[in-house]
């Protein structure tokens, strides 16, 4: 068993693979949903740009609608990256820029309040993430902390109250939520349907915002695994620079990848312990392919396990307090 598993099991055959998603796409979108297209939000990441390209597969280029949709804390790069893919596909395009929204409804005050409950002298000038250190580096809870950046470059981390961090997640989670607003408004006004752009270990794993990025009509790589997102990508002949790009959050103002906030390990390491983890292969067996020691490996399945735990409550849908008569 260990000669036979390896990342090898992640490999696809890249055509076939998009024929079938744009099939799917097509039965979903013109027939069970009767739309005329699709709007996706484009973010200059891999996810966005290889959704994008399928549709504009499935859909021709002038029935996908891009949105750009930065804020105060956004990467320049997003939105050049984002740029290039869609004039590469040739589809129509706006640019929403959420900030003025964010501010009225007071995201970046909320957000600056609770971190002034940890570092009292942050304000304007000062930059910000939350961080969380490798799985595989902990030896007991793995507790989510501040790192904070003040206008001379000086960098601090620090550990928040409860009560803190969760008025912080709550208070960035704004973004994603008026983002999928904004993508609904068009898709009302087009009669099109909204794009999700969430890859398999992203929604296995609960890393998306509820009633925000975790919201779409049609979700066309969500059974994908990151790497082989990738792998269509490169098929499909992506920005190389966006290939190449290192995946980030893009939500807080100082530069975070996925790995030091979420996920973790690095997610060719993350897809094939998911993968292990889903196929029932064991901790040793993934560890020689992974390079990491068995009790590496049994670190991140039960960081798998509690993630998917937490994720339960992302993926419910409304419970109703009785059940719904068709009479």
């Amino acid at each position: 068993m260990i000669g036979e598993f390896s990342s090898d099991v992640l490999a696809l055959d890249a055509r076939l693979e998009i024929d079938r998603i744009v099939e799917t796409l097509r039965e979903q979108v013109l027939g069970t949903q009767r739309r005329r297209g699709v709007v996706v939000g484009l973010s200059g990441g891999i996810d966005s740009s290889v959704v994008a390209t399928v549709c504009a597969r499935a859909f021709g280029r002038d029935k996908v609608l891009g949105l750009f949709m930065p804020e105060r804390d956004s990467s320049g790069d997003s939105l050049r990256l984002g740029r290039s893919v869609a004039g590469q596909l040739g589809i129509d395009t706006i640019l929403e820029d959420i900030r003025p929204a964010l501010e009225g409804i007071g995201a970046y005050a909320r957000q600056m309040e609770a971190i002034r409950t940890a570092v009292p002298g942050y304000g304007e000038g000062w930059k910000c993430k939350l961080v969380m250190a490798s799985v595989l580096e902990s030896s007991g809870l793995n507790i989510t902390r501040l790192t904070v950046e003040d206008p001379d470059g000086k960098i601090d981390t620090v550990r928040l109250s409860p009560a803190a961090y969760l008025q912080i997640v709550a208070a960035t989670n704004y973004k994603q939520r008026v983002r999928k607003m904004t993508e609904y408004y068009h898709a009302d006004r087009l009669n099109y349907a909204v794009a999700g752009t969430p890859n398999r270990l992203e929604y296995d794993q609960g890393f998306f915002v509820k009633q925000g990025d975790g919201v779409a009509d049609v979700m066309p790589i969500v059974h994908l695994y990151k790497t082989q997102v990738y792998q269509l990508a490169e098929y499909l002949g992506i920005d190389k620079e966006v290939q190449t790009r290192l995946p980030t959050t893009d939500t807080f103002s100082m530069a975070q990848t996925q790995e030091e906030f979420y996920f973790a390990l690095p997610y060719q390491l993350m897809d094939l312990c998911l993968y292990g983890m889903n196929h029932g292969i064991s901790a040793g067996v993934v560890a020689a392919a992974a390079g990491l020691t068995a009790g590496q490996v049994e670190k991140v399945y039960k960081d798998i396990v509690s993630k998917r735990r937490a994720a339960r409550y992302l993926h419910a849908r409304p419970q109703l307090s009785a059940a719904m008569d068709r009479d």
